[in-house]
């Protein structure tokens, strides 16, 4: 028999470049930046270089498609599920809800998060550029939150907004990891009642 690989069926570029970006981000999610390369990329998916050329002209553009496609995708999840609609006279079942969703948000969709919460540190600096960009964002909006649930809070108070974002970010983070690194060790409606009870002292202070 022949050692010729079998055809390579055509099909429409953009699902092409989807496929291909697709089998990147499978690669970088199991194995990390360091795994990827055009090479691997075509042995995922059984097709020869010049296919995955055919799609980007090289790693770096093929890399490139997928940071911006990615960071999309983050933003979108991150910003539909931090809701600007806060109930203000229940800010506390805004949170827990919020906390559930976002677990949600993570578990759900593994290959988007892993090389967020995973593996940035090995990450290429413009990928960790983009992280801290949009943690800066996730943080700026979660701010903007707490200054809406203690609008009413009485001069002179101690309770810093931005303190309270950079911290639930940071829990935020540490949670995103373990969930997709050991899903079973996080009780998420555990974590939300007690990120929820832990800050609620917070805004009662602030109201006092």
């Amino acid at each position: 028999m022949s050692g010729r690989r079998p055809y390579t069926a055509r099909m429409p570029i953009e699902e092409r470049r989807t496929q291909v970006l697709d089998a990147a981000l499978r690669i970088i999610a199991g194995e990390g930046y360091r795994a990827v390369s055009i090479d691997r990329i075509a042995r995922d998916l059984d097709v020869t270089r010049p296919v995955v050329y055919n799609a980007f002209d090289g790693l770096d553009a093929l890399l490139r498609a997928l940071l911006e496609r990615q960071e999309r995708r983050v933003v979108k999840q991150l910003l539909s599920t931090i809701s600007t609609e806060v109930d203000l006279l229940d800010p506390a079942a805004y949170l827990n809800r919020t906390i559930t969703a976002l677990a949600t948000m993570v578990t759900s969709d593994p290959l988007t998060w892993k090389p967020v919460f995973l593996i940035s540190v090995e990450a290429p600096a413009v990928v960790r550029e983009r992280i801290d960009r949009n943690r800066n964002l996730v943080r700026e909006r979660i701010q903007t939150i707490v200054e809406m649930s203690v609008a009413e809070r009485k001069a002179g108070s101690k309770i810093d907004a931005g303190v309270v974002a950079h911290s639930l970010v940071a829990i935020g983070e540490y949670f995103g990891r373990l969930l997709l690194e050991d899903p079973d060790a996080v009780d998420v409606d555990h974590l939300a009642s007690t990120v929820t009870a832990l800050f609620e002292p917070v805004r009662r202070s602030a109201l006092a």
